[in-house]
């Protein structure tokens, strides 16, 4: 008899609720029924998961709780109107579990069930985690606007750097002309202004990811402490700088002129928020991730890997809550009357994600701020460091720093040097310098022109030309002219070029140059790619 009872209980067709149960036990998303109230009548395991190990869902109870108190008004309208055979929009929402990631984010929708569902079941709720969605969206977002902000970018800095190159120029000839010593005064604040103008270019391509980084493999502890007596010099006597270097010390592969940029930036933040002094720490560590995690403002989840982490922490007021989301937009300053010009975190953000890392933020009004820069971990041999302290220097000053004259040991070739320039003012500056050098000069406007003047064969001593041109290009012309002549020195000079910085690198034997420069750069640059030993060509 009891065999028989069981068989035909099995083959009954379950009830609306027990058929709920079976097929939502293994859905990704959470699934719930609830009666008119928004009591539970079953939930699955899924729903469980998310709302986290505070949250009750037994029979009978109100789900309302698992929800924010920001979202719950707004779902007890849609239950309503579920609940009485409406169809209402979809919802977003928060988790009330204290422990979910602040940036946690669910779709909520609410359908009513058909009478066959029966007099307990009246409301289906779905519940859909977008938090991974809306993180990707927010990348998605930020990458669409940093390639924006790049292009912007490019374009601002070759015409830019132009500008700035011909002011330079005129101002040194100006100066080898002879000038009175209140002109001399007045020359030298042109000079200072046009490479302060270059400064904010750099910083600009820097947040949009855009300039030309020569990384290599460092110890950071090395390069912590080659910086730290510069910015104790840079913070002055009120503010103690602290080092704690985990030991043994992590490789990171990053350009050590750039890292001083960051460390320099944060340094010269913190100082302004101790105005009347403090502590700065600067903190090496290491973190394994095994799974995405989200810290801190100015950062996505940090992807799985090894991680070596630089801490730059200070004593001071702290930074405002509603300032935080805003902190590494570019051009935003929240000291324009002291000349501010917004573009020193976004810097910073932008050196460190060319190089593969992300930066995080913490702060407490009155109890100070950290800073928390992730860089993938190396485990190549390290490279000797280049002089940080002069690299730092220059950063911290935002000048170029000045350069010997160009070696005389250099005799002038017979052969003229080949100079390339389509904006008028630079070409006749170029020729000047060159020629007041005693090089002789073939001057051009265009690649084309340049091909043209060589038409009948007569090889250059070298070729110096910008990047982008009308037409063909300084690169493609230096490709043609190596095919012709494989030794021919090559100067490449660019106020800003994406296919500069992607290819030279490779391209054996060829030089750059970044505009704007001093007359003693290029001298220089040329001496160097003519060698020591150049031999007068014909």
């Amino acid at each position: 008899m009891a065999e028989r009872a069981l068989l035909r209980r099995a083959a009954r067709p379950p009830g609306f609720v027990e058929a709920f149960r079976i097929l939502a036990a293994t859905a990704p998303e959470g699934l719930a029924l609830l009666d008119a109230e928004g009591r539970l009548v079953a939930a699955n395991a899924a729903l469980g998961r998310m709302g986290g190990p505070m949250a009750s869902l037994r029979p009978g109870a109100p789900v309302i709780p698992i929800l924010a108190p920001a979202g719950r008004a707004a779902f007890a309208s849609a239950l309503a109107l579920a609940a009485g055979g409406g169809a209402p929009a979809p919802l977003r929402g928060a988790p009330a579990d204290p422990a979910a990631p602040t940036d946690t984010e669910w779709a909520l929708r609410l359908g009513c069930l058909p009478p066959e569902a029966g007099p307990e079941a009246r409301v289906l709720l779905r519940v859909e985690d977008r938090t991974e969605a809306r993180r990707a969206e927010a990348r998605l977002a930020e990458a669409g606007r940093l390639e924006t902000v790049g292009r912007l970018a490019g374009g601002i800095a070759h015409d830019f750097n132009n500008l700035l190159a011909a002011i330079l120029g005129a101002a040194e000839a100006a100066r080898a002309a002879g000038l009175p010593p209140a002109a001399e005064a007045d020359v030298a604040q042109i000079e200072e202004a046009a490479r302060r103008g270059a400064g904010l270019v750099r910083q600009l391509l820097a947040f949009a990811r855009q300039q030309r980084l020569q990384p290599r493999v460092i110890e950071l502890n090395e390069a912590v402490t080659a910086i730290a007596p510069l910015l104790r010099r840079v913070l002055g006597r009120q503010v103690q700088v602290e080092l704690a270097l985990e030991q043994p010390g992590r490789r990171v592969r990053v350009d050590p002129t750039q890292l001083d940029q960051v460390m320099l930036n944060l340094a010269v933040n913190a100082r302004e928020a101790m105005p009347e002094g403090g502590r700065l720490r600067i903190a090496t560590g290491h973190r394994l991730v095994l799974r995405p995690e989200g810290e801190g403002a100015g950062r996505t989840a940090l992807p799985p890997g090894r991680w070596v982490v630089l801490e730059v922490s200070d004593t001071g007021r702290g930074i405002p809550p509603e300032v935080l989301p805003r902190l590494f937009e570019p051009f935003f300053t929240t000291r324009p009357e002291k000349g501010g010009t917004g573009l020193g975190l976004a810097t910073v953000q932008g050196i460190v994600a060319q190089s593969g890392g992300q930066v995080a933020v913490e702060s407490r009004q009155g109890e100070g701020t950290t800073f928390r820069i992730y860089l993938p971990r190396q485990e190549g041999p390290a490279m000797p460091l280049p002089d940080l302290m002069g690299a730092a220097r220059q950063a911290a000053s935002d000048l170029p720093a000045p350069l010997p004259p160009a070696p005389g040991a250099v005799p002038p070739p017979a052969s003229p040097i080949l100079l390339v320039e389509d904006e008028a003012p630079l070409r006749l500056l170029g020729t000047r310098l060159l020629e007041r050098a005693g090089h002789g000069v073939l001057a051009a406007d265009s690649a084309e022109s340049a091909l043209a003047l060589l038409e009948e064969g007569a090889r250059p001593a070298m070729l110096v030309s910008d990047v982008a041109m009308p037409g063909m290009d300084g690169l493609d012309l230096a490709r043609r002219l190596r095919a012709r002549w494989p030794a021919l020195p090559v100067l490449l000079l660019s106020g800003y070029a994406e296919r500069v910085i992607e290819e030279v690198p490779d391209i054996e034997g060829i030089r750059f140059l970044a505009k704007p420069f001093g007359a003693a750069e290029l001298l220089r640059e040329v001496a160097a790619a003519l060698g020591p030993g150049a031999p007068a060509l014909g």
